[in-house]
């Protein structure tokens, strides 16, 4: 077994998840850069050498067993324990508009293939990684959820989120939020710290360039979760260092 920090971040190759594989990997962490589509995580992992940073691509999208299965035997072959889980895949669906109400009119095929990817892809990879999590003696799981989540925001006519409601991405992350808040209790007699991170509205392919904030910061509020001490909460959802309601 390495004594090194291994880290797995999904939907790695770009954006928010490159980003934050630079911020781990700066940390002098292995970092295992998860990709749909291999060539391009390649060039992302390439792009962290030049840097002189510790990147492995691996082929990973989170809604096929197969590509899980391999992740889990590659990690428990080659490092024998995982350290960091960030779960940071996730998608908008092209047929539902992102700033309008899309409750009316979003269709059941959307609904399904967002959650696939933003709730049932996150829970089958992390179950399957728990058992090498456990390994770790600090494990730490951070699901890269939204602000647009929080049924508490939503429910309050003060808060701007209220003016953003795509049902599909939201209720996605809805039920991620769920599953941090279960996972944690499930595991709150271990080393191991399950939380949610809000990245903000962040210039990237999902967030658009209208967005106000770069993806350096955006990647931070994940990395902190990832490297929090063993004081540090858990089942808990956090922008920076605001604790968001769910």
């Amino acid at each position: 077994m390495t004594e090194q920090i291994i880290a797995l971040v999904t939907g790695a190759n770009k954006g928010l998840g490159l980003e934050t594989c630079r911020q781990l990997a700066r940390r002098e962490t292995t970092v295992l850069m998860g990709a749909r589509d291999i060539k391009k995580g390649r060039e992302a992992a390439d792009e962290l050498k030049s840097e002189g940073l510790a990147a492995e691509p691996v082929q990973l999208d989170v809604t096929r067993a197969d590509h899980i299965a391999q992740v889990v035997a590659f990690i428990e072959t080659r490092f024998g324990r995982l350290d960091i889980l960030v779960n940071n895949a996730g998608m908008i669906h092209p047929d539902e508009p992102m700033f309008a109400n899309s409750a009316e009119r979003v269709s059941l095929q959307a609904l399904r293939e967002t959650f696939e990817v933003n709730f049932f892809g996150q829970v089958a990879l992390t179950q399957a990684l728990l058992p090498l999590i456990k390994k770790s003696p600090a494990g730490r799981i951070v699901n890269v959820s939204s602000i647009l989540g929080s049924l508490t925001l939503h429910s309050d006519e003060s808060s701007q989120v209220t003016q953003v409601k795509p049902l599909a991405y939201d209720a996605s992350k809805t039920a991620l939020n769920q599953f941090t808040v279960h996972l944690a209790a499930s595991l709150n007699k271990t080393p191991i710290k399950v939380n949610a991170a809000h990245p903000g509205w962040v210039k990237t392919d999902l967030g658009s360039q209208r967005a106000p904030m770069d993806v350096q910061d955006g990647a931070k509020t994940a990395v902190r979760l990832a490297v929090i001490g063993q004081d540090g909460p858990t089942g808990k959802f956090f922008h920076f260092d605001e604790e968001i309601p769910w």
